[in-house]
């Protein structure tokens, strides 16, 4: 997307102050160009703080070196485009907890944002994989060294066989657009003893297509859990969509397309990209 010109001029301003997960205006707009300068910066994802020791846009991420990026480059990826709301840290804390990572782990995050579960994972001594659609998103994450590998581009265009072996753990906060397809997708790259957790739109939990009923029906068959999250899960992200917390675990011999069912597989493999 790109930036309104004016509202680029306010936010490459020498005046506005971009710091930590603020940005900040003080000096004075006209009422028309504040409320375009308020909706481009929720747009990027923060949400206005009116509070006397705050005043500014909040993010629940650092914004600096994301915002320079941004502004160099004279537009933003766009959230609502994207689908893309960042994962609250108490959010983040309750997702890698609820995947039981620990020291030495394998993970792979397929829809990694601005880090928020990369920075939990790795805190817990988790080897972290990265996928992230957006180019700078991704720079960004290089930059932290946080991870043992960041791949920018569409997850689910990645092939799972790429891989010699599974991941211990899938941990994931995916666009809530197609967020089924991604938990679908990422489960192919999870060893037969591994855990999946993964944030998603709560109508997973009563849509009648025929997917998300199979897909329900499947984590109640290896004892899986979808659990409806707080109503304001994600509202300082800038959103009130309702959410549920999908946790799946390995389950060795069943129907899990796992990546270690995908290896016991050759011949039916290569009949799908024959037939494909």
């Amino acid at each position: 997307m790109q930036f309104p010109n004016d509202v680029l001029a306010v936010l490459a301003d020498q005046r506005t102050e971009i710091r930590h997960d603020q940005v900040r205006v003080p000096f004075e707009l006209d009422r028309p160009l504040y409320e375009k300068v308020d909706v481009t910066l929720k747009d990027m994802g923060g949400r206005w703080d009116g509070r006397g020791a705050v005043r500014a846009h909040v993010f629940p991420y650092r914004i600096e070196e994301f915002m320079r990026q941004c502004l160099a480059a004279g537009e933003y990826p766009s959230r609502s485009e994207q689908g893309w709301y960042a994962t609250p840290p108490a959010l983040a804390r309750q997702i890698v907890d609820a995947a039981g990572v620990y020291a030495g782990h394998t993970v792979l995050e397929p829809s990694a944002g601005a880090g928020a579960l990369v920075g939990e994972i790795t805190s817990r001594g988790g080897l972290v994989d990265a996928y992230e659609i957006d180019e700078r998103r991704a720079d960004i994450l290089r930059g932290r060294g946080d991870c043992r590998r960041v791949f920018a581009g569409d997850f689910l265009a990645q092939d799972p066989m790429e891989y010699a072996e599974g991941f211990d753990r899938i941990v994931m906060n995916p666009p809530f657009s197609n967020g089924l397809d991604h938990i679908l997708h990422a489960l192919q790259f999870m060893k037969d003893s591994g855990h999946l957790v993964s944030v998603m739109s709560a109508g997973l939990m009563w849509w009648s297509d025929r997917k998300s009923t199979e897909f329900r029906e499947l984590v109640e068959e290896v004892g899986g859990e979808i659990e409806l999250l707080p109503e304001d899960s994600f509202a300082v992200s800038g959103t009130k969509v309702r959410t549920c917390l999908v946790f799946v675990p390995g389950y060795p011999g069943g129907r899990l397309r796992t990546h270690d069912w995908l290896m016991r597989q050759p011949l039916q493999l290569g009949l799908f990209d024959i037939a494909a």
